[in-house]
């Protein structure tokens, strides 16, 4: 008695388990999948409202793929100051795609990335370092805050370094008059997605410190799912036929600031910079 007694209790809490898993698995998301969320409107739209503060927590702009703690350039003079933070990559697989030539040119970025040329200031040194705007998709994970202005038929994106912005178009999209720095973007909702596509930069930017980079030829196609009331899913695909040997995906979130205070401060750094461009050029005098 006692002993059938113990098979039913077992068999009553092997159902009991499995049921409580079934419940479970069927309540949550399968691996690599997210539960659906529906964003806050936009006043007077269907649209998400994407309006705020927002920043990467990430070291991307060091590095765009695994990397470990360095030196700052100037470690004698200022110790820990400057270092180079450790942290994972934000592209897929964790390598990029590179051309043989380009392979070369990254390198060459890299040993020269302080290393100024007066007379060939586009091509010589990080232009990060030389406060020169740093292009999509570099300025969505720079270590700093940007804001987000939305309207029914436009977003401004206004960024705290070096005042940067940019425009995307959501409606009656044109092609870009010239190419730039911060290049031409048109975007488009589908469903609750922001999608923006990216074109025409002047190709003098770089994708981070180490000398990762594209050509003039970059198009970038961004999505922004939200995935919290207070968080973006930064997701963008990197076509570059003259670079790449085929197209390069990076992923990482964007988070709202919540403090009462937080504000986009003015962070021009044209003033910080000149010494460092052009200083071999000063005539030098006799004492």
């Amino acid at each position: 008695m006692g002993r059938l007694f113990r098979r039913a209790s077992s068999a009553v809490v092997v159902m009991v388990l499995g049921i409580g898993a079934a419940i479970l698995w069927g309540t949550h998301p399968a691996e690599g999948q997210s539960a659906a969320y529906r964003p806050a409107r936009l006043v007077g739209t269907q649209n998400p409202n994407f309006n705020g503060i927002w920043q990467a927590i990430t070291t991307a702009n060091w590095d765009i793929l695994d990397h470990p703690a360095g030196p700052g350039p100037a470690a004698r003079i200022v110790g820990a100051w400057g270092v180079q933070p450790p942290g994972k990559g934000i592209v897929e697989g964790n390598q990029i795609p590179y051309k043989p030539q380009a392979l070369v040119q990254k390198k060459a970025n890299a040993e020269k990335r302080l290393t100024i040329d007066p007379q060939n200031l586009h091509d010589s040194a990080d232009p990060e370092a030389k406060c020169y705007l740093p292009g999509v998709p570099r300025a969505m994970y720079m270590p700093y805050p940007f804001q987000i202005l939305q309207t029914n038929d436009q977003i401004l994106m206004a960024f705290e370094y070096r005042a940067g912005t940019r425009s995307i178009a959501l409606k009656n999209h044109k092609p870009s008059p010239v190419p730039t720095w911060m290049g031409w973007s048109n975007g488009h909702w589908e469903g609750d997605t922001l999608v923006v596509e990216v074109t025409e930069q002047n190709g003098h930017s770089w994708l981070d410190r180490a000398g990762n980079f594209a050509s003039d030829k970059l198009r970038v196609v961004e999505r922004y799912p939200a995935t919290g009331p207070d968080h973006l899913l930064y997701e963008a695909t990197l076509e570059d036929p003259e670079t790449f040997t085929r197209p390069l995906k990076i992923r990482f979130p964007l988070y709202r600031l919540k403090e009462p205070n937080a504000e986009v401060m003015e962070l021009r750094c044209v003033e910080f910079v000149e010494d460092y461009m052009y200083g071999t050029l000063r005539k030098k005098t006799s004492r």
